[in-house]
This record gives C-alpha cells, sequence and structure tokens, in this order.
C-alpha cells in the first residue's frame, strides 16, 4: 500500500500532530514500509493456530481474598484537603 503527502497531512490532522511540510515525503515512505509489513502478516495462514494471551504458558498465583492491613480510615483521610463522613470531598466535574 502506498501513501501520499496528502493522506499523511491528513493522518496527522486527524492525530493532532504537526508534521513539517519538508517532513511528509519521507514519512510517507516509512508508513508505506511498515504498511506493506502488515498486508505480509495478513497473508500467512493461521486457521490452526489456537488463540493466545502470552507467548509462554503461565497461571496465574491464586490466594485467599482476605483484608490485610485496614482500618486506617483516619490516617488516609487525614492528607485529604476535603473530607466529609468518611470520605474524600472532589469539585464537581460533570454539568
Amino acid at each position: 500500500m502506498s501513501l501520499d503527502e496528502a493522506t499523511v497531512a491528513r493522518i496527522a490532522r486527524l492525530a493532532r500532530i504537526r508534521i513539517e511540510p519538508e517532513r511528509r515525503a519521507a514519512l510517507a515512505g516509512e508508513l508505506s514500509h511498515i504498511l506493506d509489513w502488515i498486508e505480509q502478516l495478513n497473508e500467512v495462514d493461521t486457521d490452526d493456530v489456537p488463540p493466545m494471551t502470552s507467548v509462554g504458558e503461565a497461571k496465574l498465583a491464586l490466594r485467599a481474598d482476605e483484608v490485610v492491613d485496614g482500618d486506617k480510615v483516619e490516617k488516609i483521610l487525614a492528607n485529604a484537603p476535603e473530607q466529609q463522613d468518611g470520605h474524600f470531598v472532589v469539585p464537581k466535574v460533570v454539568e
């Protein structure tokens, strides 16, 4: 796939990044090369490959869900600039 300078300029505008006009031609070539590699990956037959979440088989270590360090509400709220009824008070952000 080949990108031109206009496409690179449009991508930059959508991504809200500034690319100098003299750099667009070089960047178009680099992005086209990356897209060519992606097209090559699409040609690989992966029908018999099961989905995986990592390259190594790993089991998560399970532990009992228990509270081991608590009852520090007063110490934690002491750092808050404002508190009310045992909770942090924050400014309203939704109008």
